[in-house]
């Protein structure tokens, strides 16, 4: 009796250590994840997350109510213009951006006119190879012929009052 107890207990020990026997699983195709990766989120408008496809959607700016806010010293229709014509500078920049897009300069045709060649006698020019600003005012340094001045500059020429 003993010893069918310690075989009993022994079978149970070495079976709850033994691993369980698991079901098949499925590996077919048309699982759920894969109809969701391969689901293509754009396919009602192709076009409407390209650069400038804002001009074919209905984006405008919300009407004027009785609850609206309105500065103060503005009525409803002053401030409805303003509102407009934010609306018209807010969309004229945005085509002009539009305009310009995908249009590059090509690096090596910019490398080589500013000068920034193999040699390195970019490093002796003043601007050590960039491109600069202009500027209102004539900084180069060179003298501006007395001819060229307005009578109000020029010594003894301006009219006194």
């Amino acid at each position: 009796m003993k010893f069918a107890a310690v075989l009993v207990a022994s079978l149970s020990v070495a079976s709850a250590f033994a691993p369980a026997a698991q079901p098949k699983q499925s590996t077919a195709m048309n699982a759920l994840f894969d109809d969701i990766a391969n689901m293509d989120l754009w396919t009602p408008k192709k076009d409407q997350n390209t650069y400038g496809a804002r001009s074919g959607k209905n984006i405008k700016t919300g009407a004027i109510g009785t609850k609206s806010y309105i500065p103060a010293g503005l009525s409803a229709a002053e401030y409805a213009k303003v509102r407009a014509q934010d609306e018209k500078k807010k969309s004229e920049n945005y085509q002009k951006n539009v305009k310009k897009a995908f249009k590059f300069e090509d690096f090596t045709q910019f490398y080589l006119k500013r000068g920034t060649s193999e040699g390195g006698s970019w490093l002796k020019a003043p601007n050590l190879g960039h491109r600069m600003a202009k500027t209102k005012y004539d900084y180069s340094g060179a003298r501006i012929e007395d001819n060229k001045l307005p009578e109000a500059f020029k010594i003894g020429g301006g009219k006194k009052k």
